[in-house]
């Protein structure tokens, strides 16, 4: 007697094959063959690369992502977001005991229901790692890859190494895509990127880690651009962090639909007169194909280039002006013998970017407060830094912060572009006195081009995890994180999230 889901497979198999036998003929003249596509290309890279192709830099960079994505979702599963979306899923959906929760020894959901959560966890405070061009790669695809691993049998686990390889292809996807764009460079002004490209690289890893073939690998990602898309009017916002539960869970649902057999456009990642495919989203794209290993080298981005992590909750354009506020409060208690007296300043500028949705005069909530120029500044001026406390409401609506905030002025030079690459950040200080202090950053500790040591890393992953996990566990992390490639099967890292 068949199963349910061995009916359901049959009569899928059974529907595909018939639609095949039926598609109307490709004009070869207008289009290119499927087997040419770039789409096509994408296909055949996430089903052929392999793990010797990972260099040991782009293998300990990934990493280091795995263990702060898995940090900051662990302290994300305390958040009201996130358990507004975890009693949305428990109340909304039948119970399905499959894949483990953040921060909830005990609660499973169904893999793609756990994939939404944990992802809204990784991003609920804006915490989560930033690339360039501008997006937050991981919380995007581990969500999903560790819901998959948890759905697979004990005795089909997938090795560390394979974890990291489908991890690796998820993030090298979206790099791909969004450097066929000069939009993409900047900070985004129309949609949130990781609601596009963080889509497809999640149904690009969940797609590798299935085992799905070039032709199935395709269509996921095609599948997942008709999920993809999320406007910018929501950051700041509570819905937010579900652009990145969004994109973990319909990228693992593309995969899936795609492993069953449903199809999609082959030219979905193609740049064709006509066919509006991921040239919806950036109007200046212009793709080329995937080159696999074999094919004539590829060289993985992330060995090029290195991720953001962050030291504080907060849009990442925060910590350039949180950097050059910290020079002006240090000369401030230089000058006041160890007190800020806020009555002592007269005018706050800020040289920053221009990005409308980062400038935020008077924050309201704690969301807006992470996406607040004048708020970062005027907290580091008072306090000498930023932490996951000063979103709390008796920081965010204390007295002495407001009174600086009322004295902010901001300016945009033309020289300073809204890009994560190449901005910059200045504070400068007039006092009553007549003094002037200034403090500029164009390189924060934490960007790529300044990387968080390990030990800063550890000690962010400490402070995160152990706000859900006991010391042990929070050990038994890093260790298992760190010997990932190494592992036969990823047991031991489920093992600590339980």
């Amino acid at each position: 007697m068949l199963s349910t889901m061995q009916k359901l497979t049959r009569q899928v198999s059974t529907l595909s094959a018939v639609r095949r036998l039926h598609k109307p003929a490709i004009n070869v003249k207008e289009q290119p063959k499927p087997e040419e596509t770039i789409t096509s290309s994408f296909g055949k890279f996430i089903q052929s690369v392999q793990p010797k192709h990972l260099s040991p830099v782009v293998l300990q960079r990934s990493k280091r992502m795995v263990l702060d994505s898995i940090g900051v979702g662990l302290l994300g599963s305390t958040t009201e977001v996130f358990d507004l979306v975890l009693q949305h899923c428990q109340h909304m959906y039948a119970p399905d005991d499959i894949s483990f929760v953040y921060g909830r020894s005990g609660t499973k959901l169904s893999p793609t229901l756990a994939a939404l959560v944990n992802g809204v966890a990784v991003h609920s405070m804006d915490f989560d790692d930033t690339w360039h061009p501008a997006t937050h790669p991981s919380g995007a695809v581990l969500p999903a890859l560790l819901a998959i691993c948890d759905m697979l049998s004990q005795n089909s686990k997938p090795s560390g190494l394979d974890l990291l390889m489908a991890f690796n292809i998820g993030i090298e996807v979206q790099g791909r895509l969004m450097r066929f764009s000069n939009e993409a460079q900047n900070i985004p002004k129309r949609f949130h990127p990781p609601s596009v490209v963080g889509t497809l690289g999640s149904a690009a890893a969940c797609a590798r880690l299935l085992c799905l073939n070039h032709n199935q690998s395709s269509h996921a990602l095609a599948i997942a651009a008709s999920l993809a898309g999320a406007p910018m009017a929501n950051a700041a916002t509570q819905s937010k962090p579900l652009h990145i539960g969004n994109a973990s869970r319909l990228g693992l649902e593309a995969a899936l639909l795609a492993s069953r057999g449903l199809e999609a456009s082959p030219l979905v990642l193609d740049a064709v007169p006509g066919v509006a495919g991921f040239s919806a989203f950036y109007e200046d794209y212009i793709p080329n194909p995937m080159m696999s290993p074999e094919e004539g080298g590829h060289t993985f981005l992330l060995e090029k280039q290195d991720i953001a992590f962050k030291r504080f909750p907060a849009h990442l354009g925060m910590h350039w002006v949180s950097d050059a506020a910290a020079h002006v409060h240090k000369a401030l208690l230089d000058l006041s013998g160890g007190v800020i007296s806020t009555s002592s300043v007269q005018e706050i500028l800020l040289r920053v970017p221009h990005s409308k949705y980062i400038n935020r005069p008077f924050p309201e909530s704690e969301h807006q407060a992470r996406h607040s120029f004048q708020f970062n500044a005027c907290t580091t001026l008072l306090d000498g830094q930023v932490t996951v406390q000063s979103f709390q409401p008796e920081a965010l609506f204390r007295p002495e912060l407001h009174a600086l905030l009322s004295r902010v002025q901001v300016e945009h030079p033309q020289d300073n572009p809204a890009n994560f690459d190449c901005m910059y950040g200045e504070v400068q200080v007039t006092l009553v006195s007549g003094i002037v202090l200034r403090g500029h950053c164009d390189t924060f500790y934490g960007h790529w081009r300044k990387p968080l040591s390990d030990e800063s890393l550890h000690k962010k992953f400490h402070s995160n995890a152990s706000t859900v996990l006991a010391p042990e566990r929070v050990d038994g992390l890093i260790e298992a994180v760190d010997q990932l490639e190494f592992l036969s099967d990823c047991k031991p890292l489920l093992a600590q999230l339980q």
